[in-house]
């Protein structure tokens, strides 16, 4: 059965490594402990983000002007969508498995006019917490979306290593350009930028966010390592997002390492929904799923 703190609501599963929190308000992620109960997740310091791991959903970043179009209408949808402060509703699961389901409302179709069926099913084995997204389309015609995981891991990572010893590993080469996002309005900028990785390493400082997230919009890498040489690591794989972002506000004692479908309106965008880069069109009656696996690697 589910076990639920008395004193915070938190859906509480585990395995015999690893402990892990989840809220049903956003079905969100917010603690990641090893045996010892050590922490690998972000501190939420309120001088900095509050934040754990929200879902993006039903775009990432944000909308020109708040604004999403769809068939000549105009709906106020902020940044990141809703999903992130709705209440979900938890179903039955084991002592190592979690399902939270979020569907469409009033509220919701006042903002966003489309059916949806939206699950997160958590799962935990060992060292590893998997988290699998899917969205259904009950809808007689295809849904327009976009989705993100957006985790804060501690930084530095426990173990003992300095922080400014924590790099990015990514599976593969990282060549392109990052792009970024402009002050205040948070939408794509035009251009990119040179890439702060060197091959597949990007070596982590607070200076890297000063001008806000780092953006990749064609990632090659499905996986990555994100640690320090002596202290912990954490492994990431996201075989569904093509996208991913990098950031921190400067400073804070955590790192959002984000796998994504779908990013922020391009500077200039005042086209439908459907036709915006990154957003996921789905058939009616069809299922998208979006996987998120989390290995801790203690020190």
């Amino acid at each position: 059965m589910i076990s639920m703190d008395e004193d915070d609501d938190l859906v509480r599963i585990a395995s015999p490594d690893l402990k892990v929190a989840i809220n049903p308000l956003g079905a969100e992620l917010w603690s990641l402990r090893d045996a010892a109960g050590t922490e690998y997740m972000t501190d939420a310091d309120p001088a900095f983000w509050t934040g754990h791991a929200p879902l993006l959903f039903p775009i990432v970043g944000a909308l020109a002007g708040d604004t999403l179009r769809v068939d000549g209408r105009e709906y106020m949808l902020p940044k990141h969508g809703f999903a992130r402060r709705s209440q979900f509703a938890a179903l039955e699961t084991g002592p190592a498995n979690a399902r939270f389901r979020l569907t469409d409302s009033p509220d919701t179709r006042a903002v966003f006019p489309f059916g949806f069926v939206l699950e997160l099913a958590f799962s935990v084995e060992d060292f590893t917490l998997v988290v699998e997204a899917s969205v259904f389309n009950p809808n007689d015609r295809p849904l327009p979306f976009s989705f993100g995981f957006h985790p804060a891991f501690a930084w530095p990572l426990p173990g003992g290593a300095d922080k400014a010893a924590h790099r990015i590993v990514f599976e593969r080469d990282e060549p392109q350009d990052v792009r970024r996002i402009t002050k205040g309005t948070g939408l794509l900028l035009p251009q990119g930028e040179a890439t702060p990785v060197k091959g597949r390493e990007l070596a982590l400082r607070s200076a890297l966010f000063e001008a806000d997230a780092l953006i990749w919009t064609d990632l090659a890498s499905r996986k990555l390592s994100y640690g320090a040489d002596g202290g912990a690591w954490i492994d990431l794989a996201f075989p569904d997002s093509p996208m991913f972002g990098a950031w921190q506000v400067p400073g804070a004692r955590y790192i959002c390492l984000e796998p994504w479908t779908g990013v922020a309106d391009p500077v200039g965008f005042d086209g439908d929904f459907s036709d915006k880069p990154g957003v996921v069109t789905l058939p009616p009656g069809e299922t998208a799923r979006f996987r998120l696996a989390i290995t801790v690697r203690p020190a």
